[in-house]
């Protein structure tokens, strides 16, 4: 498949700590602008894979999502491959809920402020012991918990991040930001590969913020919070 001008664009390196989000968001771009089109076969898993400089497990894993969402279908065979689906699923058009990308980004960028500051100013505090057991608690509600529960306990472990910080202005904050961002996320399927990193992302902040590490604590949250955004962007605009 010989790529140019735009085209190339899209398919060039992912640059950044959260391949397989940015390659779902990637993918979902270059469906969405017709890079290649309804009943169109995407090139080769290997010469993709390198397009995009990312692994082909990961590759795998991001078509595998947009498979079962209902974005591609494999095809075995002589002839066969990952191939656009003809008639793309509900809701894949028009952003979820009459959302603009502008107001998709207005939250997004709210949130980016908001939760790696509240990860910073938690770092820099005298943590109580009270303070400590509470956010290991919620640390360990959330690892490993599975999809039914966990968009539930992942609130409210980015909540406590924002209790510890000491200042209940900034956790009124968090609360209606996450909420806006709830929203968003309902509109999106929950993927396992991004909980598996979500969950290494979360002890990553956790460990930095208990540590008392205010730089490390708000990069540790801004790398999570760009692999959601990613995710955010690639489904609803």
């Amino acid at each position: 498949m010989t790529l140019r001008g735009a085209d190339e664009a899209l398919f060039r390196p992912i640059r950044g700590g959260n391949a397989f989000e940015e390659t779902v968001e990637r993918l979902l771009s270059t469906l969405r602008l017709g890079v290649v089109a309804p009943g169109g076969r995407l090139p080769p898993g290997r010469e993709l894979a390198a397009r995009l400089g990312v692994s082909r497990a990961t590759l795998r894993e991001a078509l595998a999502t947009l498979q079962t969402a209902g974005y591609l279908e494999s095809r075995r065979g002589r002839y066969g491959g990952t191939f656009v689906v003809a008639t793309p699923p509900p809701g894949a058009g028009p952003t979820p809920g009459g959302r603009s990308a502008a107001g998709i980004d207005d939250v997004l960028a709210f949130r980016q402020v908001l939760e790696s500051g509240a990860a910073e100013a938690a770092a820099a505090r005298s943590l109580t012991r009270a303070d400590r057991e509470h956010l290991s608690a919620r640390l360990a509600g959330c690892t490993g918990s599975g999809a039914p529960d966990y968009r539930r306990l992942d609130s409210r472990l980015h909540l406590a991040v924002a209790e510890v910080a000491g200042s209940p202005s900034l956790t009124t904050a968090v609360v209606d930001v996450r909420s806006r961002v709830n929203e968003l996320l309902d509109a999106i399927p929950l993927l396992a590969p991004n909980i598996e990193h979500s969950d290494r992302q979360h002890a990553a902040i956790v460990t930095a913020i208990l540590a008392g590490d205010p730089a490390g604590a708000r990069k540790a949250m801004t790398d999570h919070l760009a692999g959601t955004a990613a995710l955010l962007r690639g489904f609803l605009t």
